[in-house]
């Protein structure tokens, strides 16, 4: 009755509405899908977790490497872009152009004074003038520059390039001779000397050429023709200099010399040109640094790492401030860190154990730190550090001043200076070679080719030298740049660099310094030439033979020098004299701190100096029956060697 008659007759299929039957295909799909895709989740889920299970355990360090590998490839398609634009960006076109886009952003402060981007500009621009009008330089003079930490230190530096000029910082510690020899050798037209600089200035100004313009950075000057900076840049202008002054055509034009102590002979300037300048500026960024960083300089301007690094690498972070110390103060460097709000400290691996070394005081770690770069830095007092002081990142790295090939240590490996992996050497080729250290050279086969050493053993760091990777060289003459290089060592026709370095490669592709080889070893930061040590003492007329090198002390970085002689026939040695030979004519590091006195110098199968086995003698006075002597400044003269006094120095307790 009724609505039956709507009803389907017997026999014939019931219909569904249309929403019911796309219900029903829904969850038949669900039926079918889900345990699929269910399945299908689990097992991706379980792939990722196992991917990065196998990755944690078999490639660790896979994303910190890719991470550093695309900030070098970053850098290089950069500084490609803009050469193939035809446009040569440099280091100092970005100053300027920072002082421009923030012009009272603080970029030095130093003893309480701040000197912004603009500052730094305009004085800089100031010193071009007075160099230009009363200098009369011109593109591509050279300017020695001889001055200690300071702002003007950058003025000068900073105006000299701005007229093209090539700019020698010339080592603050060396005298006489020694500085004689490096003022020579980069020829340069002017020689610009800082205030406290005067009295090393009188030592050499009656040897010095008479072609050379000295300036001092004094308002007056009582010396014999020398002409004052400090008057006239109170009179000059302070506009900007002509662009095209301090254009380049190249980055492979020089623009520093940086003087570096090689493995034989007097100091050498390695050729720094603005490609090398804006590598080395790169490795603030590289770790990690940013703008609104303030790092803390406390390593000699004169060297690569506080200027290039240092203050290259502020102004390559687009504006980052520094806050520079004339010499560094291990009583001081907390507090200054935490008076200027300091982020980021450079170091090299003595400043670290002296820092360590300092009496302990409440509040070590109250301190805004996070990032301290440097190299040299040693396994204990690396531990030590990071104990007392914070949870730091440590980024420790290798290169040298002259060098074609750089490690960073990106990874925070303790000890190690760098890292390594297949693509980074389709970058930067090296290899580590055998060497022979107690005969002081290389191990060929018999067919006259170099051989690799395995993972674990100690080999001397080579690096390719080809276009991507050149190597510059030193001014003067060309024999010490060929003793550089290495011909033919695995095939025929081929060149490396040789960085002097023995290195250890571990399975894990970290690398760590091992030592130093020929005729340099390293003290409290610096690379001491033996051969100038001697010939340096060599000059004393009682004196026959000097044989010098290096020795290790527990608890000091590097190796403490040392020296041998032999007296000539009828002579008597005279230890007051010694002393003032030594420290009149050398840097405080170079300064040999122990004498032992021989009556016959032992030489190799070569005729060359045995140093191996003093090495391993040391200076104990138990177990050598020569005469052992220590420089004693407290009372200015070489004193006998006891072995009270040996108890005193292998325990720490007379400070070196």
């Amino acid at each position: 009755p009724g609505g039956l008659s709507d009803s389907p007759g017997l026999g014939e299929p019931l219909k569904a509405p249309a929403g019911c039957a796309r219900r029903l295909q829904q969850a038949l799909l669900r039926s079918f899908w889900a345990p699929m895709l269910s399945s299908w989740v689990t097992g991706a889920a379980a792939g990722i977790v196992f991917l990065h299970l196998v990755q944690k355990f078999l490639f660790p360090y896979f994303w910190l490497d890719l991470n550093y590998l695309l900030k070098v490839v970053i850098h290089g398609l950069t500084l490609e872009s803009y050469r193939l634009r035809g446009k040569i960006f440099t280091v100092l076109d970005r100053f300027v152009k920072e002082a421009e886009r923030q012009p009272r952003k603080p970029f030095i402060l130093y003893e309480g004074n701040v000197h912004t981007y603009q500052d730094v500009d305009r004085r800089s621009n100031r010193v071009a003038h007075v160099l230009l009008q009363e200098g009369a330089l011109k593109k591509g003079d050279t300017v020695a520059l001889l001055m200690s930490n300071e702002p003007d230190f950058i003025h000068v530096w900073f105006g000299a390039v701005k007229l093209g000029c090539v700019v020698a910082f010339l080592n603050i510690n060396i005298h006489a001779k020694s500085l004689l020899h490096c003022i020579s050798s980069c020829e340069p037209k002017m020689l610009v000397v800082g205030a406290d600089m005067v009295g090393t200035l009188k030592e050499i100004l009656p040897s010095l050429q008479k072609d050379i313009d000295v300036w001092v950075m004094t308002k007056d000057c009582t010396l014999p023709n020398v002409k004052t900076l400090l008057d006239k840049l109170e009179a000059a202008s302070e506009d900007g200099v002509p662009v095209n002054l301090r254009s380049v055509n190249n980055l492979k034009s020089s623009v520093l010399y940086i003087f570096t102590s090689g493995t034989t002979g007097l100091p050498k300037a390695a050729v720094i040109t603005h490609l090398q300048v804006l590598k080395g500026a790169a490795g603030l960024w590289a770790f990690g640094a940013t703008a609104n960083d303030i790092i803390y300089i406390t390593l000699p301007l004169y060297h690569s790492s506080a200027s290039l690094l240092g203050i290259g690498g502020c102004i390559v972070l687009e504006g980052a401030t520094i806050v520079l110390r004339k010499k560094f103060s291990a009583s001081q460097f907390w507090s200054d860190c935490k008076k200027y709000n300091v982020t980021v400290i450079q170091h090299i691996g003595e400043i670290c154990r002296y820092l360590c070394n300092q009496p302990v005081k409440e509040g070590e770690k109250d301190h805004k730190v996070r990032m301290a770069i440097g190299n040299g830095l040693r396994s204990d007092v690396w531990q030590e550090f990071l104990v007392r002081f914070g949870d730091l990142k440590m980024c420790e790295f290798y290169a040298a001043t002259e060098g074609n090939i750089c490690f960073m240590n990106h990874c925070g490996k303790i000890g190690s200076v760098g890292r390594t992996n297949f693509f980074y050497e389709l970058f930067f080729p090296f290899d580590l070679i055998k060497y022979d250290i107690q005969k002081d050279e290389l191990i060929r086969n018999k067919h006259g080719w170099c051989e690799k050493v395995k993972k674990g053993e100690a080999g001397l760091l080579i690096s390719k030298v080809n276009v991507k990777n050149p190597f510059f060289g030193y001014t003067g003459s060309k024999i010490h740049t060929e003793k550089k290089l290495l011909h033919e060592v695995f095939k025929k026709g081929d060149l490396y660099f040789n960085t002097g370095d023995l290195m250890v490669q571990d399975k894990e592709n970290f690398l760590y310094f091992w030592d130093r080889i020929g005729d340099t070893y390293r003290w409290k930061g610096e690379n001491v030439s033996t051969t100038e040590v001697s010939d340096v003492i060599g000059m004393l007329d009682f004196i026959q033979d000097a044989n010098v090198y290096g020795v290790p002390v527990p608890g000091h970085e590097g190796n403490v020098g040392m020296v041998s002689v032999v007296l000539k026939p009828n002579r008597s040695l005279d230890l007051k004299q010694m002393y003032e030979q030594v420290v009149m004519y050398l840097p405080g590091y170079a300064c040999p701190i122990f004498l032992r006195l021989q009556e016959i110098m032992e030489v190799t199968g070569t005729f060359k100096q045995q140093k191996f086995k003093l090495v391993s003698e040391g200076f104990n006075p138990s177990s050598i029956t020569d005469q052992l002597y220590f420089l004693d400044r407290s009372k200015k003269s070489y004193v006998p060697l006891t072995k009270e006094l040996y108890e005193k120095i292998f325990s720490g307790q007379l400070k070196l």
